[in-house]
């Protein structure tokens, strides 16, 4: 009788674990074409028109449309960022008085 239970057992294991089994390789590929296609490039020169000018969340956003950028953010001199690269962020550094001085991605 136990090796009745335990071959039971094993059975609805293995067939709650077939439930987890991912479908063929072709779904996977069709899935990140559509992401690769969701995310745009940053364009750092449409967004250059804001050197010089103080930084604003306003300004911000309006870089970012320009950019074509997914993400932006304001960098000022002693905040600390990751090294990450993403192409589809817009970086806005300003000096001390938040006035931009450079404009680039990643």
């Amino acid at each position: 009788m136990p090796w009745k239970l335990a071959s039971f057992g094993t059975l609805l294991a293995a067939l709650a674990l077939s439930g987890c089994s991912t479908p063929g390789t072709s779904e996977p590929a069709k899935d990140t074409a559509v992401t690769d296609a969701g995310h745009s490039r940053c364009e750092a020169k449409a967004a250059e028109f804001a050197i010089g000018q103080k930084a604003s969340p306003q300004l911000l956003e309006q870089a970012r449309s320009r950019a074509g950028a997914q993400n932006a953010r304001i960098l000022k001199p002693d905040d600390m960022v990751t090294l990450e690269y993403r192409s589809d962020r817009l970086n806005l550094n300003t000096d001390d008085n938040l006035v931009i001085n450079r404009v680039n991605c990643g």
